[in-house]
């Protein structure tokens, strides 16, 4: 049962770092003009920022002013990272 519930939290782990990978890449193509503003990208760009925002805000206002640089979405990574190993390291002392 405990490796079930890790599975299924190692899978929406990996689905939240996808979509950080993604919003960086659509906000990399916007920042250096290789892509217009179409449509389509703005709305998967606009979704991902809805969903990935009240999970990056918080960490975005613990963290210092960087300037133009965003670590927000790294630091997310590296927390989930964590938290994967701490509940993979319970499940196998179980």
């Amino acid at each position: 049962m405990l490796i079930t519930l890790y599975q299924i939290i190692e899978m929406i782990t990996s689905i939240f770092v996808m979509l950080i990978i993604i919003q960086f890449i659509i906000g990399l193509l916007f920042a250096f003009n290789v892509v217009g503003r179409n449509e389509f990208l703005m709305s998967v760009y606009d979704a991902i920022n809805r969903l990935l925002d009240p999970v990056l805000g918080p960490i975005r206002r613990l963290m210092p002013n960087t300037g133009a640089i965003d670590f927000s979405p790294l630091v997310l990574i590296i927390i989930l990272q964590i938290i994967l190993i701490v509940l993979r390291n319970i499940i196998l002392a179980v």
